[in-house]
């Protein structure tokens, strides 16, 4: 999984921390985890301007 780019991937400034904005329960996290492909059901490109550099 690639968080970094995930529009769900917040900063956290009084614990100076990124955590994932997603309200998942513990099963789907433990399923999340142990997905041997490592894609996350939640994604959601958070740039912006992805769909414009795709019109070009």
């Amino acid at each position: 999984m690639n968080c970094d780019t995930c529009a769900y991937y917040m900063y956290d400034e009084e614990y100076e921390e990124y955590f994932c904005s997603v309200d998942i329960d513990e099963d789907d996290l433990y399923r999340l985890e142990s997905d041997p492909r490592g894609a996350c059901p939640y994604y959601r490109n958070g740039d912006e301007y992805a769909v414009v550099r795709k019109q070009n």
